[in-house]
């Protein structure tokens, strides 16, 4: 058996298909974000500008949440010692897990080490905690939730995205006595878009069904205390699981779940990505506590996104760039090409010391590559115009339609 030819063709493939994925060189340096030190393709750092982070808020430099790690450093060491089943919980969990229950008005929260593995552990888990249950899923819902319930074994129903009416088609079908779990999201990361979280819990108490939210690109985003579109919308206790991320509008890394205290048991009771994985570090921990407080108490940082989401998309239009309709942070360019859209970016980054990454297939579907901007509080109006005239000669020189997304 030839292995060595079967791993090369397998890149080879990549790069034929145009979406080779590479991963440049980059250092952060803290203070200065969106500013950045990129080593990739080139002798010594040069500076540039980052333009596709998921810290939304910059939380991850936040004064708060780095003096927070830096003093858990110091006071309890770096790692958490091993599984919380043999290491015991760290008191710093207890406190991060009570105040993400208080967070999405639940009984009980669940950390876990990623979003990734908090949605794979939860859903493979309820999945075989209910006997002959049927999880319907959104078609969009993101890779570490379609990993979840086809590790649950259950039977699975995929709705057209959004489409209310094709879910109770799917609901009606099955035997009343059916359990039933209800999987979405409710802002999808790539299209900017949300669901109708209300309507969805509508039908679900209408089939008995329970309700699954993934509020991992709108924690600490929406809502007056930073609790997702659930609270925004004032539906987050029509919800049954709420699951979040701690890395991305909170800064740090992690994942969490939060639910009834029998759910959340159950989860921490039966659940292997969760028993037999080390517990996140204190230091982690004690940023994104940090972090999770003060977002809770200050609508700042949550206010000024949102203007520049607004301003960026603004600016986009008025160039004639083909910028996809987002009601959210998300700032989506349709490019259509995968190959094109690796082009504009490394353009960007050669030319100009502009940074954002592609987003290829299986990411998003085939002919609707895309480059994803998320402008944070910290990109300013010079920054905005600087990228938007890079991006119109950039489309000029490559002869790309200048039009705008449906």
């Amino acid at each position: 058996m030839d292995y060595e030819r079967i791993f090369k063709a397998a890149i080879d493939r990549l790069h034929d298909e145009g979406r080779y994925r590479v991963f440049i060189d980059i250092l952060r340096t803290k203070g200065s974000y969106p500013n950045a030190q990129c080593f990739h393709g080139h002798n010594g750092p040069k500076p540039i500008t980052v333009w596709c982070s998921n810290d939304y808020l910059c939380m991850g430099q936040h004064p708060a949440v780095i003096e927070a790690m830096e003093t858990a450093l110091h006071e309890v060491g770096a790692g958490s010692g091993g599984t919380r089943n043999i290491g015991g919980n760290t008191h710093l969990h207890i406190q991060l897990e009570s105040e993400l229950a208080d967070l999405h008005d639940k009984q009980s929260a669940l950390l876990f080490t990623s979003g990734y593995v908090s949605n794979e552990a939860a859903l493979s888990t309820l999945g075989k905690l209910l006997p002959g249950c049927v999880i319907f899923s959104d078609e969009l819902n993101h890779a570490s939730m379609i990993a979840g319930i086809k590790n649950s074994g259950c039977d699975k129903r995929v709705f057209r995205h959004n489409d209310l009416a094709h879910l109770e088609q799917l609901l009606l079908e099955e035997d009343p006595e059916t359990p039933k779990l209800i999987a979405f999201e409710s802002v999808y990361s790539m299209d900017g878009d949300v669901a109708p979280i209300a309507a969805i819990c509508d039908l679900a108490d209408k089939y008995s069904a329970l309700t699954y939210l993934d509020e991992v690109h709108a924690v600490g985003m929406y809502g007056a205390r930073g609790g997702g579109i659930s609270e925004r919308d004032g539906v987050a206790d029509r919800v049954t699981i709420i699951e979040g991320t701690l890395g991305k509008a909170f800064g740090v890394m992690g994942g969490y779940i939060t639910a009834d205290t029998d759910v959340i048991d159950c989860i921490r009771s039966y659940a292997p990505g969760f028993i037999f994985t080390t517990s996140l570090s204190p230091v982690l921990v004690a940023g994104a506590l940090a972090s999770v407080r003060h977002l809770k108490a200050s609508g700042e940082e949550r206010a000024a996104q949102q203007a520049g989401a607004a301003m960026l998309k603004a600016k986009f239009r008025d160039s004639g760039l083909p910028v996809m309709e987002s009601v959210t942070h998300i700032v989506p360019l349709l490019v259509g090409c995968p190959v094109k859209a690796k082009r504009i970016s490394d353009i960007l980054l050669a030319e100009y010391g502009l940074y954002v990454q592609p987003i290829n297939f299986p990411t998003v579907p085939r002919g609707t590559e895309r480059l994803r901007f998320t402008p944070g509080p910290m990109h300013d109006e010079a920054m905005m115009d600087e990228l938007s005239g890079a991006l119109v000669e950039i489309w000029d020189r490559l002869e790309l339609e200048k039009r705008r997304a449906a």
